[in-house]
């Protein structure tokens, strides 16, 4: 994708009915920023990243976020980090598809 461009991250979404879609709408050295795609039922189980944080901003939808022991009510406008070596995940409860942007910083 070429920058600076204004985009609509929506119109670059990949959804998968075997799994959490992911497409990448940025990456450099220092960052890189992504969408995760989720139709209803799917979820991106808990892990962590050493080295990194990671920021999540509801796009649309709505379902969980899992935060080490916490499940946390997302929802379109919502964002969420996740410092470096904190357990997360996301789960999909909702009826509709889930898109959230993921911003990793460094970049993996």
């Amino acid at each position: 994708m070429n920058h600076p461009d204004a985009i609509r991250p929506e119109n670059h979404a990949v959804y998968s009915p075997e799994k959490m879609g992911k497409s990448t709408l940025f990456s450099s050295e220092r960052i890189m920023v992504g969408l995760n795609a989720f139709e209803p039922g799917q979820e991106h189980k808990l892990h962590a990243h050493e080295g990194m944080d990671k920021v999540y901003h509801v796009i649309e939808g709505s379902g969980i976020f899992v935060l080490e022991d916490r499940n946390l009510a997302m929802e379109a406008g919502v964002m969420l980090i996740a410092p470096e070596g904190v357990p997360h995940g996301i789960k999909n409860t909702g009826e509709e598809r889930l898109l959230v942007l993921a911003i990793l910083a460094p970049s993996p």
